[in-house]
């Protein structure tokens, strides 16, 4: 009986180890289309990230040796294994510059070019998913089918190791005068609060402009809904895209615009970690 006690207690020790948060571990969700996944090929100056800044592979890419569910260093691409630099790329090497040497870094990022909002609407998806073309279903079947599912499955793997501090998202192309938006984002960020057990008051939602008239942009148009997500969430801030470069075909950004997009969604952080403390 003694052995057993003993067994047990070792057991019970070994799970809470396996189970304990770093606080120190700071996790971010990132979701959207194809600007969120990374759309510009990274860079010479883009392989070298600092080993706190980590990513956690939401699919298997077995020619990069990650596999779903376990971290690696955050070199691009962080999204889908044939994805580009994103802003969530400069976003976590914002944070990690500013941060207190003991504080990582963790992103999770599940896009899906060309996709509408609707992808990752917990209840309805699988409508969507009926009715997207065939390039996409390939896109979306590496998620499991689900992408706001596989979202929420690393989302509670990473709850393990660290804590969710925010969300990122970049969307929009592909709902043009979609006047339900942000309430549309609302929905998907009330399902995240409720199935990761978050808090509200203490995990924005922020959400980067599209393509500015600057560039071009054959959406930018669109940035007026975006603007309004502050008014629906209370807790949403929106990054602006003035000054990003964008690609010849008017949807997305140059990897310099994706740079410094994923900078000033890190700076954003930067301010609201600031005003918590």
């Amino acid at each position: 009986m003694k052995i057993k006690s003993i067994l047990v207690t070792l057991l019970l020790m070994a799970t809470i180890t396996t189970f304990s948060q770093n606080p120190d571990f700071h996790i971010y969700l990132c979701f959207g289309q194809s600007n969120m996944a990374g759309a510009s090929r990274a860079e010479a100056q883009d392989s070298t990230v600092d080993a706190r800044f980590q990513m956690m592979a939401a699919m298997d890419c077995p020619d990069k040796g990650r596999v779903m569910g376990n971290w690696y260093t955050a070199t691009p691409p962080i999204c889908d294994c044939k994805a580009g630099i994103s802003p969530a790329d400069y976003f976590g090497r914002t944070l990690i510059e500013n941060l207190p040497a003991n504080i990582k870094v963790g992103v999770i990022n599940v896009s899906v070019g060309g996709c509408k909002i609707e992808l990752f609407d917990k209840e309805n998806y699988s409508s969507y998913v009926a009715t997207a073309p065939h390039w996409m279903v390939g896109w979306i079947t590496n998620y499991g089918g689900n992408p706001y599912g596989r979202l929420v499955d690393m989302a509670r793997l990473a709850q393990k190791d660290g804590v969710i501090k925010g969300i990122l998202l970049h969307q929009g192309e592909s709902n043009p005068n979609d006047t339900l938006w942000a309430k549309k984002v609302k929905d998907i960020y009330d399902n995240l609060m409720a199935d990761l057990n978050l808090n509200p008051a203490e995990v924005p939602l922020i959400a980067g402009e599209l393509l500015s008239a600057e560039f071009n942009g054959k959406c930018h148009g669109f940035n007026q809904f975006i603007n309004l997500l502050p008014e629906v969430i209370p807790n949403a801030h929106v990054v602006s895209s003035a000054g990003c470069s964008g690609a010849p075909d008017g949807l997305h950004f140059t990897a310099e615009g994706y740079r410094i997009l994923g900078k000033r969604y890190g700076e954003k952080m930067l301010q609201i970690l600031t005003k918590s403390r």
